[in-house]
């Protein structure tokens, strides 16, 4: 299992709590997923987030 993937599994557990708010709830899983999957992709090697944060500071 990459980091990738473990990184999903943990913003959908992360957002297990954030389900009983309904609709706000459903979105805030999918933010959470989402973040988690970047670090996870970022510590993979197969993203660079550095550069993008890089990228807003001088740009």
């Amino acid at each position: 299992m990459s980091n990738a993937q473990i990184g999903l599994l943990a913003g959908l557990l992360l957002a297990i709590a954030a389900i009983i708010g309904g609709l706000g709830g459903f979105l805030l899983a999918v933010v959470f997923a989402a973040a988690a999957t970047a670090l996870g992709a970022h510590r993979d090697g197969s993203i660079d987030l550095g550069a993008l944060l890089r990228g807003r500071i001088h740009g």
